[in-house]
């Protein structure tokens, strides 16, 4: 029995305000084989201030002179969520979105989602982090920017409001879209792992391509979140830095043929390959014509395939033996 990697295609703000492009977005992540779709939910005039400036690939990206003016046109109305919801159940995916509000996070809250994702940038708000652990749902933790001490810091407000470490899941990440592979320092998911005993551990991934998230699944990641999009050449902040459709089929692809590779960590024969033992395998065999008689010596037997007889492990207690019959060349000594 594998794994399971719970495979999340973060659609985000990639709607860029039409619920129609979202839903578009939702047959994308479900024709893929991901686990779940995710959107992010928030009210502009709750999250920035007027005057907070874009980041810096968002300049490049976007028209708008602010962060607020940005996100008010990528919010979705609370019509468009149950839409989506009920879309998402169509399509036999697992709606799911980021609150990055109070007010936010208890409309998802009521909306019913199963899990709540606390983002990178939320890892040092306390009110957020409480709100979340009150709802007493599963949560992942984003942790881009955020050093040990601070992922401590947030991983124990959620246990004083009644998170048990089985129902957190860390994810590694950087923020920086894209990413460089300079900065991705992928076995930082496993140094959470071992600081933070009992907890699950994934990737949240912004780098181009699809190599890191399948290779963060064999070091052990759980949960994969991987932004995508229908055109890396729409317009809007997230477009450029994401997997386009085919690019993140390909992704859960690679995810799941990992997930059966690492199998059950037991070496032994596998089914496939034991027919290959009698052939690839040497055994026991005369060098030359052996004698009645004669003693077993390193000039008259060899090793040679097929496998099918005594084992050249053996070889130590063949040679100084007696041969009790004529062998011919290459005949299995018995």
């Amino acid at each position: 029995m594998t794994n399971h990697t719970y495979v999340i295609a973060e659609a985000g703000v990639n709607h860029n305000g039409s619920v129609e492009t979202a839903k578009k977005l939702i047959d994308v992540a479900a024709d893929a084989g991901a686990d779940a779709v995710k959107f992010q939910t928030f009210k502009a005039e709750l999250l920035v201030t007027k005057t907070a400036e874009k980041a810096e690939y968002q300049k490049t990206r976007t028209n708008e002179s602010s962060q607020y003016e940005m996100l008010k046109r990528l919010e979705l109305s609370v019509d468009d969520h149950h839409e989506l919801v009920a879309y998402s159940e169509s399509n036999q995916i697992q709606f799911l979105s980021t609150g990055f509000d109070l007010e936010s996070l208890r409309f998802l809250s009521n909306l019913g989602v199963p899990l709540f994702k606390i983002p990178s940038g939320d890892i040092t708000n306390y009110p957020l982090i409480q709100t979340i652990a009150e709802f007493g749902k599963p949560v992942i933790v984003s942790t881009g920017m955020a050093t040990i001490e601070e992922i401590a810091n947030c991983l124990s407000v959620l246990k004083q409001h009644g998170i048990d470490n089985g129902d957190i899941t860390v994810l590694h990440c950087n923020t920086q879209y894209p990413t460089p592979m300079s900065d991705v320092n992928l076995t930082a998911m496993n140094t959470i792992k071992d600081h933070f005993g009992g907890i699950k551990v994934g990737y949240s991934d912004h780098t181009l391509g699809i190599e890191i998230p399948i290779a963060a699944v064999a070091l052990g990641a759980t949960v994969i979140e991987k932004h995508f999009t229908l055109d890396q050449t729409m317009p809007g902040p997230d477009h450029a830095a994401s997997l386009n459709p085919k690019q993140l089929a390909d992704m859960v692809v690679g995810i799941r043929n990992i997930e059966i590779a690492l199998g059950n960590g037991i070496k032994y024969p596998t089914a496939s390959e034991s027919p290959n033992i009698p052939v690839a395998r040497k055994s026991i065999v005369a060098a030359k014509m052996i004698k009645t008689g004669e003693t077993f010596t390193a000039q008259n037997i060899t090793t040679k395939r097929p496998g099918s007889g005594r084992s050249p492990m053996d070889w130590p207690n063949v040679i100084g033996q007696t041969a009790t019959r004529d062998y011919e060349p290459d005949e299995q000594i018995d």
